[in-house]
């Protein structure tokens, strides 16, 4: 891990990281680990441009939607660690992933209680709580 990555980190976790009814964050997922920050939970910060916030439960559609449009989840990447996910898993998605999934039919369900507050910047809270799990 890099320096800027390791100080970005310690300043990330020295603020508060809740979830959109702004309750401390809990747990997406440890197997496989997710979040930017590869934590389990759905912490975010300035580094994180695609702002890695919305937990999601992973299905065939979405997986398949993503895909398609260029960000392949599915293809295990042993070189970044990264197993590929299948159905069932729990992941921390992009909140404009998301929304994009949403508007072609294909969101999938969400943890709200892992969900970050930065969320809403791009997805409707209404959204979100109709995809709850």
């Amino acid at each position: 891990m890099g320096e800027h990555y390791r100080d970005d980190y310690f300043a990330m976790t020295q603020t508060n990281q809740t979830n959109i009814y702004g309750e401390p964050l809990t747990t997406c997922c440890t197997s496989p680990m997710t979040g930017f920050f590869r934590t389990g939970c759905c912490e975010t910060s300035g580094d994180d441009t695609g702002v890695h916030t919305v937990c999601a439960v992973m299905t065939d559609d979405f997986l398949a939607f993503s895909k398609a449009a260029g960000n392949d989840l599915s293809t295990p990447m042993p070189q970044y660690g990264f197993p590929g996910l299948k159905a069932g898993d729990h992941w921390c998605l992009c909140a404009m992933r998301w929304q994009e999934a949403l508007d072609a039919g294909k969101a999938p369900k969400v943890n709200l209680h892992a969900t970050h507050i930065r969320s809403l910047e791009f997805v409707d809270l209404s959204d979100l709580e109709a995809h709850a799990l």
